[in-house]
C-alpha cells in the first residue's frame, strides 16, 4: 500500500477551513471548485464528479469536528484501483491561518501516481478557495 500527502497552506482560519470542509456536499462549490465539478450527498456519503468526468461515490468514514479531521474511503475512480482512503484534517498555524493536511493510501501501488497527481490538483483548487475565503469572499464559481 502506497502512502501519499499533499499540504495546503493558507491565511484563513482553522474555523472556517474546517466548515468548508465538513460541508461534505459543497465540495464543487466551496472546498474545490473546478477540480471537483459536481457533489452529491448519497446515504452514508457523497457522489463526487471531477473535473476529468471520473465519478466515484464516497462513503464517509469519520467526520470529527474536535479533530477538524474527515475520513472518506472512494468505490470507483481510476481503472485499476482497489482501495482508496482519504483523510482531511485542519490545524492551526503559528504565524496565523491554517495548514490543511490530505493523506491518502492506496493499493495497488501502481495507481499511487495517478492518485498522487489528482490530489495535487485538488490541493492547488483547494488553496485558489481557500484563498477566497480568507480574502472574505463567500462566492466560489
Amino acid at each position: 500500500m502506497t502512502s501519499t500527502a499533499v499540504e495546503v497552506l493558507t491565511d484563513a482560519s482553522p474555523a472556517l477551513v474546517w466548515d468548508a470542509i465538513r460541508d461534505i456536499g459543497a465540495l464543487h462549490t466551496r472546498l474545490v471548485p473546478g477540480f471537483v465539478v459536481a457533489t452529491e450527498l448519497v446515504p452514508g456519503g457523497r457522489r463526487v464528479t471531477f473535473s476529468n468526468g471520473m465519478v466515484a461515490i464516497e462513503p464517509i468514514v469519520s467526520c470529527n469536528d474536535e479533530l477538524r479531521r474527515l475520513v472518506w474511503t472512494a468505490q470507483g475512480g481510476p481503472a485499476g484501483l482497489v482501495h482508496y482512503n482519504g483523510a482531511v484534517q485542519v490545524f492551526a498555524r503559528e504565524v496565523g491561518g491554517s495548514r490543511v493536511l490530505w493523506t491518502a493510501d492506496v493499493l495497488p501501488d501502481a495507481a499511487a501516481p495517478a492518485i498522487a497527481a489528482m490530489m495535487k490538483e485538488g490541493a492547488a483548487a483547494m488553496n485558489s478557495a481557500l484563498s477566497k475565503l480568507a480574502a472574505g469572499s463567500t462566492i466560489f464559481a
